[in-house]
C-alpha cells in the first residue's frame, strides 16, 4: 500500500501565489483603465478579465475535487479487496 503524506504548501509558497495573483490582477486592470476606448469596450474587458478569474478558480478547484475523490474512492476499493483477501485466505 502506497500512503503518501501530502504535506500542505509553506507559508512563503502561499504568499507568492497570491502575491502573483494580485500583481497580474493589478496589471489587468490598470491596462483596461488606460486604455483608450470608450467606457463600453472598457466595461466589457473588464467583465470579460473576471470571468476569466472566477472561471480558472472553479476550474482548479473542481480539478482539485475530481482528484481528491478519485483517490478516496480508490483507497476503498483498496481496503476492500484488502479485507476480501484476508477472509479469503483465513
Amino acid at each position: 500500500m502506497n500512503d503518501t503524506l501530502t504535506l500542505p504548501n509553506t507559508s512563503s509558497w502561499t504568499f507568492f501565489v497570491k502575491l502573483t495573483f494580485g500583481i497580474s490582477l493589478a496589471a489587468m486592470a490598470a491596462f483596461i483603465f488606460f486604455l483608450e476606448g470608450n467606457l463600453l469596450t472598457k466595461g466589457y474587458l473588464a467583465l470579460n478579465a473576471l470571468f476569466l478569474v472566477s472561471s480558472t478558480i472553479m476550474l482548479s478547484k473542481t480539478l482539485r475535487d475530481d482528484y481528491e475523490a478519485q483517490r478516496l474512492l480508490n483507497r476503498i476499493n483498496e481496503a476492500k479487496t484488502n479485507k476480501i483477501l484476508k477472509e479469503y485466505t483465513e
